[in-house]
């Protein structure tokens, strides 16, 4: 994520240099809000943190550099950029989401009932787990998506101030739509009624004959697929891929899920976005921002917390009696 780097003092170059941050800040916020949405859909259901879920994302990014591999990229593609990149889509998405279906019947169904802790240290045990199985299969190198090669980057919206690839115009684009996606499903469908019946109460959901095992799945399904997603669009924006990226993406996509509120999906789109503006502008207009602008993401986490412990859009617990 170099590119976030002003090569002079932004105070210097006005307000092209605010609106290219802002549009590298949007960018990011996007890529944290469908990671976040992960963590916040799997907890809303099971209250539990899925911390294997930044792995998830790493493996979506392989996948989609893989299938670019696999039909001749970067330099000799044998389809159409836009067939290519939407076949990179498709596979990151259903690997992504087959593995977290995966996850969910070994590591979490089994603790269901268990101590809070124990699904927990599960999580934990299968991100080392999957980060071990990328370093053996993809080794340490990294790989680049090489996005130059086969997209137009100097194209894009360039009006006044306004300099944005159409890469980036895609990438945001496409989140905002998985995005709104999810809310129309959420809020219109079956599946979505279900989900809701089974983060409210999961018992009395299966006493009025919703399959809650299938819910719970469909649901690491959809939270999987948009971390596919993410990783795609990470390497589609950043370019390299490497078997640790999912530790910090996995862990600032979490900062965004508690920061807008856990467990609530509007919530966890404007806490990606938030973070994702608190790091692009931090990197340019703080000192040291470049090398401290994890530090200055996790100092917004904490004033949130210190005002609104539930997060901006989160609703405190309530108890049953």
């Amino acid at each position: 994520m170099a590119d976030l780097i002003a090569l002079t003092p932004p105070w210097e170059q006005g307000w092209a240099v605010f609106v290219q941050y802002l549009v590298n800040g949007v960018t990011l916020g996007s890529v944290y809000a469908l990671i976040a949405l992960g963590y916040t859909m799997v907890y809303g259901i099971l209250k539990l943190l899925n911390f294997a879920h930044g792995e998830v994302y790493m493996i979506g990014s392989f996948t989609g550099y893989w299938v670019m591999v696999g039909l001749g990229g970067p330099l000799e593609i044998t389809v159409s950029v836009v067939v290519l990149i939407a076949l990179m889509f498709v596979a990151a998405m259903l690997v992504s989401g087959a593995l977290g279906v995966v996850i969910e019947r070994f590591a979490y169904r089994p603790l269901r009932n268990a101590p809070r802790i124990a699904p927990l240290i599960s999580a934990l045990g299968v991100s080392f787990f999957l980060q071990a199985m990328a370093l053996l299969l993809f080794s340490a190198q990294f790989r680049s998506y090489d996005t130059y090669e086969y997209v137009d980057i100097a194209g894009g919206i360039h009006q006044g101030n306004l300099n944005i690839s159409w890469v980036r115009v895609f990438v945001i684009v496409s989140a905002i739509t998985l995005m709104l996606l999810l809310m129309l499903l959420v809020a219109r469908t079956r599946l979505g009624k279900a989900m809701r019946a089974v983060a409210y109460d999961r018992e009395a959901a299966a006493m009025m004959g919703i399959d809650v095992d299938r819910v719970i799945v469909a649901t690491f399904f959809i939270g999987s697929a948009l971390a596919g997603a993410a990783g795609v669009m990470v390497g589609l924006v950043f370019y390299k891929v490497y078997h640790l990226m999912g530790f910090i993406a996995g862990l600032k996509g979490f900062t965004a899920a508690v920061v807008g509120g856990i467990g609530s999906i509007p919530g966890a789109m404007v806490g990606g976005l938030l973070i994702g503006l608190a790091e692009a502008f931090a990197t340019g207009y703080l000192p040291q921002g470049s090398t401290f602008q994890d530090f200055w993401v996790f100092v917004l986490l904490i004033i949130v917390l210190l005002v609104r412990p539930s997060g901006l859009l989160g609703k405190a617990d309530i108890k049953k009696v």
